[in-house]
């Protein structure tokens, strides 16, 4: 019988794949198994690009969106796949992030925009987001998350008794998989990148030197993760590795390749840097919306991260989160059915109060799992649970949603309650009045330092490493007189 049932996979596994063409991938020349047409990812990257504008929005800089889109029209060009409709965006983020969406959309944040030091870092990582569209990374990776699934059906099939007692670890096992491909993906992007940038003129060596950015970045972060276990390689490691893939092609291919330092940085003079404080700001265990004029604690040692759309933050451990969004309908009643209803949600308690003089609505509630045939039964305690605060403010209802696994969600409940219940509203002057961060472009005055010739031009003291990694520069290295630098200030 397990012959029989083996052979029945195999066949209906071969019928699924041969659905599917093969095409070569324009970057390998290699033949493979192409789950996804040149029109089919034009119309992922129309249908996505709303959602990106609506999460994140765009960053309005007329002169560096003229550049980046000449930039990018000059890259697609030499490119291995010209024909695409590529479009260039700027996204109103402080992360410091760029990202490639299939069909030829392409995403840089402010936040990287502004630690870039030159044109070529520019280029680089250009190069590296328009390498994920051109090597067909979006469809590569569904075909080997469709492969690791049937791999794994097929297993249930075959010898389900072994399968039931280990599909946890087997999931995890595919998900490294998985891992391991993007980091794949990341190093032949960031082989292209140092190909395409090479190719309109710009030094390659630049890009590698903006990993060192990233790596301070990280290390100032605290979130580095070992590098077997990221979707990205380790920057230390890009590092190296781009240095060298630049100097072959620089030595393979002889010719004058541009940096062009100051030119850059006159683009970025005046550029948004940090969080816009309009979209609201985390200062001192507080999140301040100025201009919805509301405050609420943020627990002791827990991140977050803003954006047009919510406000996110969570605890180092993981363990649990909590989200600020606007909530749907135009009574408590209202928003707590249609949240219900959206979220598929099992409501274990509910009722009305009132928090800070605002009318409120509290639910306790457990999201409901699909049970799929043959999948195993969903440990309860795994199951998330969420406490809920519909909180009616200013003509508005928002929601406070606190996430937690069912066995950590009454540890994390305190912290929750803490956080809804000092929901209030905002009249600090000093909050309400709070200006804009910018980048600004200085001339140093004088020979000296970095730290002396940033003291000089008003950085505090206790920001000169922040500026350090803003300009790829430490504390002592010598600066001199005419050099233009970054500074921060409002």
């Amino acid at each position: 019988m397990h012959t029989r049932t083996l052979h029945r996979l195999f066949s209906g596994t071969v019928i699924l794949l041969s659905v599917f063409a093969c095409a070569r991938n324009p970057v390998t020349g290699k033949r493979e198994i192409s789950l996804m047409s040149t029109e089919q990812e034009i119309a992922i990257g129309k249908e996505s690009h709303p959602s990106v504008v609506a999460t994140m929005g765009l960053y309005e800089d007329k002169s560096l969106q003229a550049f980046m889109n000449e930039k990018g029209k000059a890259m697609a060009k030499v490119s291995h796949r010209p024909d695409l409709p590529y479009q260039f965006y700027i996204v109103d983020s402080p992360i410091v992030n760029a990202f490639a969406v299939p069909g030829g959309y392409v995403y840089f944040t402010r936040g990287i925009l502004a630690h870039f030091n030159n044109e070529a870092e520019f280029a680089g990582v250009l190069g590296h987001e328009i390498g994920h569209i051109t090597a067909k990374h979006a469809a590569r990776s569904q075909k080997s998350q469709l492969l690791s699934t049937i791999a794994l059906i097929g297993g249930a099939v075959v010898a389900p008794q072994v399968v039931g007692q280990n599909i946890e670890a087997l999931q995890q096992g595919l998900g490294l998989l998985s891992l391991k491909y993007s980091r794949d993906h990341e190093s032949e992007s960031d082989k292209l990148g140092v190909e395409y940038s090479s190719k309109i003129g710009y030094d390659a060596n630049e890009m590698a030197d903006f990993f060192g950015t990233l790596k301070r970045l990280s290390d100032k972060s605290g979130e580095a993760i070992p590098q077997f276990m990221s979707t990205h390689p380790d920057p230390g490691n890009r590092f190296t590795r781009v240095h060298a893939l630049a100097k072959e092609y620089q030595a393979q291919n002889p010719a004058s390749y541009q940096v062009n330092h100051d030119r850059y940085l006159q683009l970025v003079d005046g550029i948004m840097y940090g969080e816009d404080p309009k979209q609201g700001f985390v200062e001192n265990g507080y999140f301040y919306h100025p201009e919805l004029r509301f405050q609420f604690p943020v627990p002791n040692n827990w991140q977050s991260q803003n954006s047009p759309s919510q406000f996110q933050m969570a605890a180092k451990d993981g363990k649990s989160a909590m989200i600020l969004t606007l909530a749907k309908g135009n009574s408590l009643d209202e928003a707590a059915q249609s949240l219900v209803k959206e979220l598929g949600l099992n409501v274990l308690e509910s009722g009305k109060t009132t928090i800070n003089g605002n009318p409120a609505y509290v639910l306790i509630s457990r999201q409901q799992q699909q049970q799929q045939q043959g999948q195993p039964q969903q440990d309860p305690k795994a199951a998330l649970q969420i406490g809920t605060w519909l909180i009616q403010y200013n003509n508005a209802i928002y929601a406070l949603h606190g996430l937690a696994a069912s066995a950590d969600f009454n540890s994390s409940y305190g912290a929750f309650k803490q956080v809804a219940e000092n929901f209030r509203s905002l009249s600090d002057p000093d909050k309400l009045n709070r200006k804009v961060e910018r980048v600004l472009v200085r001339s140093t005055p004088r020979d000296g330092s970095f730290r002396e010739v940033v003291t000089a031009l008003g950085m505090p003291a206790g920001r000169v490493d922040e500026a350090g990694i803003l300009n790829g520069l430490k504390a002592d290295d010598r600066v001199t007189k005419g050099t233009l630098i970054k500074i921060i200030s409002r």
